[in-house]
């Protein structure tokens, strides 16, 4: 098949030739009424033949090989020095599969540069949606107010406030904006230091009681953890992602619910901590997305919760600062579980 694949253009081509030439000599002896013996025109046809498919293989495999490698060069990074000339087909056979290569690497590029933009414009779009709905809303009142209703005292306190309130999210969604952007560029640096995870995690669930309370959602740990469990990590990045997972928890979890915290060992040299709750949970088409910026799973109840819609994409990116790995398990109307690990103190 090798052979077959290699020389079939140049074996036909000589064919064709060797043909045409034995053909002429026996035209050309009927018209000058010569007699040439049929072993010197058969020892002619395999001359011709031999000749025919050496020169012919030869040209071909020089002049395809001179423009493919103009043109590879031109737009592939390979030294083509590389490619010595020892044998012109296994040359050829080697070019072709770089150049094989080449093509089926640049599929997947201008696949993914697709992809990029076709991300890039839904960014775009989500993040004029959010921003243009708190402007909306505070224009929308503060025109109001212009048109007079400044004047009743008790419509203006109001419509003051809830002006104030589209104000603080589109403060949120700045900020948040402006954290992702120096996680992804580094201009964030983390402070490491050894602290104890579980006092931290008490800490948030002190400081979200009032929230718990109000959704009726309890906030408890799986088991006692009365030793002290010692991580390396930037504290505050870790208390923020603490704080926006269990958040998530509260906001969709089941009224009179309970998230759950519990540790484990992951390996010799990590612990995984898991944020677990009983609430709506999450359909499995969602879960791949969960964590791109502005995704939401329930665009109406989101809203009505409130927050950036980029918290979620932030405690991706702290935990991925810190060489660390974020997991989801989710099952619909059952509830969700979000996990990462942490580096325990040698």
């Amino acid at each position: 098949m090798k052979l077959k694949k290699t020389y079939s253009f140049a074996f036909w081509s000589a064919v064709i030739i060797t043909s045409f030439f034995v053909i002429l000599l026996i035209v050309l002896q009927y018209i000058f009424n010569e007699s040439i013996h049929y072993n010197i025109i058969f020892s002619a046809a395999i001359i011709s033949f031999i000749f025919s498919i050496i020169i012919i293989q030869i040209r071909v495999e020089r002049f395809i090989y001179k423009r493919i490698k103009k043109i590879y060069e031109e737009v592939s990074l390979l030294d083509f020095d590389d490619l010595e000339k020892t044998a012109l087909t296994t040359n050829m056979e080697t070019l072709s599969a770089e150049v094989k290569k080449f093509a089926e690497e640049k599929q997947v590029e201008i696949a993914s540069l697709y992809e990029r933009e076709s991300y890039r414009r839904e960014f775009l779009g989500n993040v004029s949606h959010e921003l243009k709905t708190p402007l909306f809303t505070v224009q929308g009142y503060l025109l109001t107010l212009l048109d007079g209703a400044i004047d009743d005292e008790n419509i203006s306190e109001k419509y003051l406030q809830r002006a104030n309130k589209g104000v603080e999210r589109l403060v949120a969604i700045v900020k948040d904006l402006d954290m992702i952007a120096k996680l992804e560029s580094n201009e964030l640096g983390l402070q490491k230091e050894e602290f104890n995870i579980i006092e931290l995690i008490q800490g948030v669930f002190d400081l979200l009681e009032m929230k718990s309370h109000t959704r009726g959602i309890s906030l408890m740990f799986n088991k006692p953890y009365d030793v002290p469990l010692l991580v390396i990590g930037d504290r505050e990045r870790i208390e923020q992602v603490l704080i926006n997972l269990i958040m998530n928890s509260l906001k969709y979890g089941k009224v009179n619910g309970a998230t759950t915290i519990s540790i484990e060992s992951y390996g010799h040299k990590k612990i995984l901590i898991k944020i677990t709750d009983n609430g709506l949970g999450i359909k499995k088409e969602h879960l791949s997305r969960l964590f791109e910026r502005f995704y939401r799973v329930d665009q109406s109840r989101s809203r009505e919760q409130g927050g950036s819609g980029l918290g979620l994409s932030i405690v991706k990116h702290i935990i991925e600062a810190h060489d660390e790995t974020i997991l989801v398990k989710s099952k619909f109307k059952k509830g969700s579980e979000f996990s990462f690990t942490m580096s325990k103190v040698k």
